[in-house]
């Protein structure tokens, strides 16, 4: 959520900032701005809106300069309108300021500026007290003016700030919200994201929690909070840009959708030897202590969450070790029982999802082991993790989270599998079982992508839906919930998922003529009790959309629709189940002309509670 890019050097801080700003799009915004240092003066230019709409205010030759700072704003304090929009100027106009993050004591600091310094603010977001306070202590040393401020704020920053009369220095912040400082060639880079600067540099370094950096055209200093110089390894980025691209597709989220048999067979071959053995990516769980974990925690947010749900059922059945799968927002207020056995297993696409990076922190200040599943490199999530499996999606742009979500599951199952393994409760039989099943699963996604001219002509009928239902049982639940949450985030379409044996606990009541279910019965030992099911929802004239696996005849006879994918044993279905979910989603919201790939008030990361 929300971008900041800042370039100091040679070459014009305009074209770097704004194509910055360009390649943060995906992280969802709703206004945007910049301010360019010039002749001891800050040029300011923000916009609500489109990108587009702030590259048009820019166009005129004079707002230019060798520095400067931007923002792609999603809106938090205050409505999306241009007053709001980043970068924000302390009230003499010498400072100005870039933030992501979230200000939580910013209403009492509103207050002493405006009773005791007289501040007028222009805005009403909760980041603006951060430039009148550096405005307040800055006395001709910027440095210590920052250092000065942040000691007043509470919450989750990363701030950028300049100077009018400081043409040669951009000095930036970083509490819990991402950060990273780009190394150009007579020029420097501050970004909030690393696309953001791969247009111009591949060698970044990664700013930690608590840290300052001092950033000239020459030179990047970072500091702690003691203002101890710290030495910090060059990271270089091997992301090849072209895969951030469309590729010939309509949306990103198309083309994600479709490189979900590639994406899964990477996550799951980069970790199989000859053999057919799993190798975590260098992680050493050995059986002492896989057998001294009494408890798994998965904990994520959204559509990670709904991994956990799958993860669950794999950590005990296959590992035998008590699971539970928590909302990372939820986790830390209700006092979980974490302790030095516990493993906690953190799915993150982005890596800097706030909820799950504070779940995190929790987990570990009581002991827990941290094993993260991250699609990130570099990423909060995957610094502060004692071990980490990266998935290997490849960048994921669409703010609808498709390819992320199946090659999470890929990564629960291998280390459900190799858990069990392990600790001896996974018999090699059943684990070279489910094991080849695995390995046949992107080839039958390839089969099941070939459903889509079905799942248009569903799409064209079902468009004009205003209520959704999606039911299963055991894998199929979590299926269910994420087929769900696609729907709404892509159409905004009113849609609900449960449990197939909650139906007769309330929701069954809203069942009404041509109520539109969609079925997920993919699990052949709870088949029976599916059929129950839509029996009784089609009794009440609903109208019936089952996904099943091939060859099972018996669901179209009382179903309307159905939606066949390749046989599959019951433990894999959902990888494959929940794709049809996310075409028909997406080829709803084509109908409908939504904005797929960034649909209204969502954010691709989420850094703020």
């Amino acid at each position: 959520m929300c971008g900041i890019v800042g370039y100091i050097g040679d070459g014009s801080a305009k074209e770097a900032i704004l194509t910055g700003l360009k390649n943060l799009e995906y992280r969802g915004y709703d206004s945007a701005g910049i301010a360019i240092g010039k002749k001891d003066k800050i040029l300011l230019r923000k916009e609500s809106g489109e990108l587009e709409n702030l590259i048009a205010k820019t166009q005129k030759s004079d707002f230019d300069g060798t520095i400067g700072i931007g923002h792609t704003r999603w809106a938090t304090h205050g409505s999306p309108i241009r007053e709001n929009a980043h970068p924000h100027l302390s009230a003499d106009g010498r400072v100005a300021i870039v933030h992501n993050g979230i200000i939580e004591n910013y209403i009492e600091l509103k207050h002493m500026l405006t009773e005791e310094h007289g501040i007028i603010f222009k805005s009403e977001t909760d980041s603006e007290v951060i430039a009148q306070l550096i405005g307040i202590y800055y006395e001709g040393d910027l440095l210590e003016a920052v250092r000065a401020a942040v000691k007043c704020v509470r919450g989750a920053y990363a701030i950028g700030v300049m100077a009018a009369d400081v043409s040669d220095t951009i000095i930036a912040v970083r509490k819990d919200a991402p950060l990273i400082a780009g190394i150009g060639e007579g020029c420097n880079y501050l970004a909030s994201d690393i696309p953001a600067v791969l247009g111009h540099t591949r060698d970044i370094y990664v700013i930690e929690n608590d840290e300052i950096v001092v950033i000239t055209k020459d030179d990047i200093k970072i500091y702690d909070e003691d203002m101890t110089r710290v030495s910090r390894d060059i990271m270089h980025v091997e992301w090849d840009a072209a895969a951030a691209e469309k590729g010939g597709y309509e949306d990103f989220m198309k083309k994600e959708i479709f490189e979900q048999p590639r994406g899964v067979k990477e996550t799951l071959e980069r970790r199989l030897t000859e053999g057919d053995e799993i190798w975590l990516d260098g992680i050493e769980l050995s059986k002492e202590e896989i057998e001294n974990i009494d408890r798994i925690y998965i904990v994520a947010c959204g559509t990670a969450s709904y991994a956990g749900i799958q993860g669950v059922t794999l950590f005990e059945k296959f590992a035998g070790i008590p699971s539970e799968s928590d909302i990372a927002s939820e986790f830390r207020y209700r006092n979980p029982l974490v302790n030095e056995r516990t493993l906690c297993v953190c799915i993150s696409q982005s890596g800097e999802t706030t909820d799950t990076l504070e779940a995190l922190r929790e987990a570990k200040r009581k002991g827990a082991r941290i094993l993260s599943i991250c699609n990130v490199v570099g990423s909060s999530v995957a610094r502060e993790s004692d071990d980490v499996m990266f998935t290997w999606a490849g960048p994921e742009i669409a703010v609808a989270s498709t390819k992320a979500y199946t090659t999470q599951l890929i990564c629960l199952y291998l280390l459900a599998l190799y858990m069990g393994r392990a600790k001896g409760t996974l018999p090699d039989a059943e684990y070279r079982s489910v094991l080849a099943e695995l390995k046949q699963i992107p080839d039958k996604l390839t089969e099941v992508l070939k459903t889509e001219d079905q799942i248009k002509t569903l799409a064209e009928k079902f468009y004009i839906k205003e209520q959704v239902f999606y039911i299963g049982r055991g894998m199929d639940v979590g299926t269910a919930f994420e087929a769900s949450l696609k729907l709404k985030e892509i159409t905004y379409i009113n849609s609900f998922a449960i449990a197939a044996g909650e139906l007769k606990h309330g929701t069954i009541a809203l069942v009404r003529n041509q109520t539109l279910f969609f079925v997920l019965a993919t699990q052949d030992k709870l088949y029976e009790k599916m059929l129950s099911n839509i029996e009784e929802i089609k009794a009440r004239k609903a109208y019936v959309v089952s996904v099943a696996k091939e060859g099972n005849t018996r669901v179209a006879k009382v179903s309307d629709e159905t939606i066949y994918i390749p046989n599959c044993a019951d433990d894999v279905a959902p990888i494959l189940a929940v794709v049809p979910m996310q075409l028909l989603a997406y080829h709803i919201a084509k109908m409908l002309k939504r904005n797929i790939d960034k649909p209204r008030n969502l954010a691709k990361s989420v850094t703020v509670e």
